[in-house]
């Protein structure tokens, strides 16, 4: 785990970010998580956060990205929505953490078995819930290698949609926002996106979106 104090964070690299979240969820995974003084932390943070990454994750209470990464207060700035949707909202909040409170890497985490994801496989519309799944609906066109059983019933299919919606509010943020496009041309912040494995704890972080 990173310690403090909070100003050795500006010299951070989104690399080192990465890589802190990395070794937090092999402790996680491994039972080993690092001794905090919480009490310690939240009189250090009391006055100032400097959190090193911000993650964008879905609310399902059983992905809570400080404790599935081993982090403690101050650590994480942390922006949960089910499904991780990308809404302007969520996108704002990014903006200020990297710009404001000085966060070295952006991370969006969707998870296995997600409520929204489904319910976006099986076109779910009733109330705001489908205002939710309206954003998460392009990855489930984007995945075209099932024919078949195209609904929350084929858990092959959830998995890829899944992954495949990581990747669209990826690109969401990015078009969105002018402030994370220019913050990361700068390399003053990286971006990746992952999947939080429910039945293992594990985190699997996607090539094909790492931006360092």
């Amino acid at each position: 785990m990173y310690q403090h104090p909070l100003l050795n964070r500006d010299k951070m690299s989104p690399q080192e970010a990465l890589d802190i979240l990395v070794e937090g969820n092999h402790r996680f995974t491994n039972n080993l998580s690092a001794n905090k003084d919480m009490l310690s932390l939240v009189h250090m943070t009391k006055d100032r956060q400097h959190p090193f990454a911000s993650v964008l994750s879905c609310s399902d209470s059983r992905a809570p990205v400080e404790i599935l990464f081993d982090q403690a207060l101050g650590d994480i700035f942390s922006v949960r929505l089910a499904g991780n949707i990308a809404s302007d909202k969520c996108i704002g909040s990014l903006e200020f953490s990297a710009k404001y409170l000085g966060s070295k890497l952006m991370v969006v985490l969707g998870h296995t078995d997600c409520g929204a994801v489904k319910a976006a496989c099986d076109n779910f519309r009733e109330g705001h819930i489908g205002e939710i799944i309206n954003l998460i609906r392009p990855a489930v066109r984007m995945e075209t290698t099932t024919s078949e059983k195209r609904d929350s019933s084929n858990f092959s299919f959830v998995d890829k949609v899944c992954a495949l919606n990581v990747q669209v509010q990826i690109n969401e943020i990015i078009h969105s926002s002018d402030i994370i496009q220019d913050m990361l041309a700068a390399k003053q912040i990286g971006m990746v996106g992952g999947v939080y494995n429910l039945a293992t704890g594990t985190v699997s972080f996607l090539p094909d979106t790492v931006m360092l």
